[in-house]
C-alpha cells in the first residue's frame, strides 16, 4: 500500500484544517478478495466464482464493495485524525465496480469542522487507475481528546 500523506499516529482537533487531505493507494489482489470473503462470510459467486461471474453483466469477478470502501477506515484511523478518531458515520455510493487487479486510490478531504462536538466531516472518494470514481461519500469523525 502506498500512503500519499505522511500518516501520524494522532492529530489534535485544533491542528486539523479545512481542505486537508489524506490518500492511500492499493492494488486489489486475488488474495484480498478471497481473504475478505472468508473474513465476512460473503461468498457471493460474483466475487469468488470466475465461471459464474463471466456470465454476469461485469464479465468477470468484482471486488466486494465494502472491501473497497473499507480503505476509508484506514484514512480515518491512520491519517485524519489517526488513532484518536472515532468513526461515527459513512455515506457510501458505489459508482463503478472494482475488479481484481485494479489499483484504487482512496482520498478523504476535510470539508467541515464542528467545534462544539469536536467532529470533522470529510468528503471521501475512491478512484481506480483510470481516474474513474468507483465510490463517493462522506464520513463523520469525532476527534477524541488524549487522556490526561
Amino acid at each position: 500500500m502506498v500512503m500519499h500523506r505522511e500518516f501520524v499516529a494522532e492529530r489534535a482537533y485544533e491542528d486539523i484544517e479545512l481542505g486537508e487531505t489524506a490518500s492511500i493507494t492499493k492494488m486489489i489482489s486475488e488474495a484480498d478478495v478471497v481473504n475478505f470473503a472468508g473474513i465476512i462470510g460473503d461468498f457471493n459467486p460474483l466475487h469468488v466464482n470466475p465461471v459464474y461471474a463471466k456470465d454476469s453483466m461485469f464479465g468477470e469477478r468484482i471486488c466486494h464493495g465494502m472491501l473497497t470502501a473499507s480503505f476509508i477506515s484506514t484514512l480515518v484511523g491512520c491519517g485524519i485524525p489517526g488513532r484518536n478518531g472515532l468513526y461515527l458515520s459513512q455515506e457510501v455510493k458505489f459508482v463503478k465496480p472494482v475488479k481484481i487487479g485494479d489499483t484504487i486510490t482512496a482520498t478523504a478531504e476535510v470539508i467541515e469542522k464542528i467545534d462544539a462536538k469536536r467532529r470533522i466531516v470529510m468528503h471521501t472518494v475512491i478512484k481506480n487507475q483510470r481516474d474513474e470514481v468507483v465510490v463517493d461519500g462522506k464520513a463523520v469523525v469525532m476527534v477524541m481528546k488524549k487522556k490526561q
